[in-house]
């Protein structure tokens, strides 16, 4: 496997074009699209929070058919979320939208939104901006690029990434893009996802893969302790890359969920370091604990601490703040059994060895945290499993995006 430029376009059959619809923003793109030249399989993951967006609905059911899906259509600036059936015609409206400009059946369109909760699409912008990017897609790395701005809202860098793999002596490519930033905590987060691989393998082993590498990438990271009700990630695979197909787990399995699992954590720690408001990528590590669900337990409630991710922010080795968001996680541990270490590119530092403080040199400790990526690592001594979590520091500008966002 090895990083290649580009992302969503990246595989072959996979076009995209985005363009300035004037959905909330002006003078800036807000609308997307990504089309498979061929049918696709998909597979999906989609929020947990019981208030689904009109648009998670939608997708959802396309995902559970039997259908191909082959083309996606996404806004942000609004969410389409707590919008009654005017959101769900606004979802059907784009569709056909697409089916009229591009000849794709309307229930193989997936739409996705993401901006304010609350307010309704204006659907003739919406189509109007269909009919515009029809006409431009693109399977250039620029248009990918560009339509991997158009999806972001309060996100200050574009997210995306592409791969290429053998399979069965094919060159395989997967890509993709995300945006993500704030409203961020596991169970998927305020997140959108979008993957197109050229890969040929069935639609239950794809989405087998994804909701496991999902579990361990997208589903560790936090901002904010906020999940939202538009969580959608989706994969879209044509078969273009003409390896046999994937139909049983095995080696060609193995490396297609390598490489997805690659792609997936690398697009969720963009989303952890770019959280609203954030200056660092804060990492927690937890290795030896009792069972892997213990570890993920612990790591994320390192991360999503406010306390903690304060300590972070202002370069404090704090080191009680961590082991209490471990204290009250939920799993059970002995404090005798931990040790505690603070790592950055700047070095690693020893806190806490097995139930006692360790004196330890502030001005060290200082340049450790300074980092642009500071980790807690944890070694439980209980066990051999391990897990980590991503997040960021808690800065006062996550306060001043969040109190006008709806301005």
């Amino acid at each position: 496997m090895k990083a290649i430029t580009g992302g969503i376009t990246a595989a072959k059959g996979f076009q995209a074009a985005s363009t300035a619809a004037g959905i909330k923003y002006q003078g800036r793109t807000d609308m997307a699209m990504v089309y498979s030249t061929k049918p696709c399989v998909s597979a999906g993951t989609f929020t947990t929070n019981v208030v689904k967006a009109a648009c998670v609905q939608w997708d959802m059911n396309i995902v559970k058919s039997d259908k191909p899906l082959q083309a996606v259509v996404i806004n942000s600036g609004i969410a389409n979320a707590c919008t009654g059936k005017e959101g769900f015609d606004a979802c059907e409206a784009t569709a056909k939208g697409v089916e009229e400009a591009l000849g794709v059946a309307f229930d193989t369109v997936a739409v996705a939104s993401t901006g304010v909760i609350g307010m309704q699409l204006p659907v003739d912008k919406l189509v109007s901006g269909v009919k515009v990017m029809s006409k431009e897609l693109k399977d250039s790395i620029e248009a990918g690029t560009a339509a991997s701005k158009a999806i972001m809202t309060t996100d200050t860098v574009n997210k995306e990434i592409a791969v290429e793999f053998e399979i069965g002596g094919k060159t395989v490519t997967l890509g993709g893009m995300s945006k993500g930033s704030g409203m961020i905590h596991p169970n998927m987060c305020t997140m959108l996802a979008f993957l197109g691989t050229d890969l040929a393998i069935e639609k239950n082993l794809l989405q087998e893969a994804v909701s496991e590498v999902v579990a361990d990438s997208f589903n560790m990271i936090t901002v904010d302790g906020d999940t939202s009700t538009n969580d959608t990630l989706l994969c879209m695979a044509n078969g273009l890359a003409g390896n046999d197909v994937i139909n049983q787990k095995g080696d060609d399995y193995n490396t297609f969920k390598e490489a997805l699992s690659y792609v997936c954590v690398n697009l969720a720690k963009r989303m952890a370091a770019d959280g609203e408001g954030a200056s660092k990528l804060f990492e927690a590590t937890i290795v030896n604990a009792k069972s892997k669900a213990d570890a993920k337990v612990l790591a994320r409630a390192i991360v999503g601490s406010n306390l903690s991710k304060a300590a972070i922010f202002g370069c404090d080795a704090n080191f009680g703040r961590f082991l209490c968001a471990m204290g009250y996680s939920g799993v059970d541990f002995d404090q005798n059994d931990v040790e505690l270490f603070f790592k950055s590119e700047n070095g690693t530092l020893k806190v806490f060895d097995k139930g006692t403080p360790i004196v330890f040199d502030e001005d060290e400790a200082l340049k450790i945290m300074k980092a642009d990526a500071v980790t807690v690592f944890v070694d439980m001594h209980e066990g051999e499993a391990e897990a980590t979590a991503w997040g960021c520091d808690l800065t006062y500008d996550y306060v001043k995006i969040n109190a006008d966002y709806r301005s």
